[in-house]
């Protein structure tokens, strides 16, 4: 059986992974709208976008529209995949399938 991902399993991260997830492949969202779907602030926002990147499960893009900052956030391939796993393993513990 499948273990859960650490990573993804915090629920803050687990909200961003299930933002980015349900958007086609390639497509992102703002920080903005991640705040607001996820009601996090900031900084706390800010600290999880930077763990999931590091376990190169999102992409992050910086640049500049007009003179206002934008960062846009994209699950990776890599990120699809775990948060799948993960999910699949969340089903087969509430199906009762693990112990």
């Amino acid at each position: 059986m499948a273990e859960l991902d650490d990573i993804i399993h915090q629920p803050l991260r687990l909200k961003i992974m299930a933002a980015l997830n349900a958007l086609p492949v390639a497509s992102g969202l703002e920080f903005a709208r991640l705040k607001k779907l996820t009601g996090a602030t900031d900084g706390n926002l800010g600290a999880h976008i930077e763990t999931l990147a590091k376990a190169g499960y999102v992409s992050v893009d910086k640049a500049f529209v007009g003179k206002k900052p934008q960062t846009t956030v994209t699950a990776t391939a890599a990120g699809r995949g775990a948060f799948a796993r993960h999910v699949a393993t969340l089903q087969e513990i509430i199906a009762g399938k693990q112990v």
